[in-house]
């Protein structure tokens, strides 16, 4: 045997060591991966929170587009957006009890879908919804906005 034993075969301790490193790198690995999403996760947030920057007239030709396709399909309601309930000013609590004047609890896009329904889908007969449609770990999570045209 050319090769000692020690050299085929290494210690207990020397394992363990090699699986501690192992493990440190994967914790590493998966931490900057989660700092990364997180980040991501932020950016959007703060993006989300700001205006479109989209005219009146792309946002009606938007929700025109959403709602024919809905049509064509042979729907009477359609979810046109979906966000995270920290775009409410109060984390959606509102919006979760169904408390009047909710809608004052959003911002940004959302507030956008709501104040064009309110000037060009409600004088047309549409209605509009935004209810918690995600519940992770038990806590409400994301809102969805529901248009519907149906009795």
């Amino acid at each position: 045997m050319s090769r000692s034993i020690d050299d085929l075969i290494p210690s207990a301790l020397q394992i363990r060591k090699e699986a501690a490193i192992k493990d440190a790198e994967a914790a590493d690995k998966y931490a900057r991966l989660a700092a990364t999403a997180e980040a991501e996760k932020r950016a959007l947030i703060e993006r989300l929170s700001q205006p479109s920057g989209k005219s009146e007239a792309e946002k009606v030709q938007l929700a025109s587009s959403i709602i024919q396709r809905a049509v064509r399909s042979g729907l009477s309601e359609v979810q046109v957006y979906r966000f995270p309930n920290s775009l409410c000013t109060d984390k959606g609590r509102a919006i979760n009890q169904q408390e009047k004047g909710w809608e004052t609890t959003l911002t940004g896009i959302p507030a956008e879908i709501f104040q064009l329904w309110k000037d060009y889908l409600q004088p047309r007969g549409y209605r509009i919804g935004y209810q918690t449609i995600e519940y992770p770990g038990g806590m409400p999570g994301d809102i969805g906005i529901t248009i519907s045209w149906g009795e």
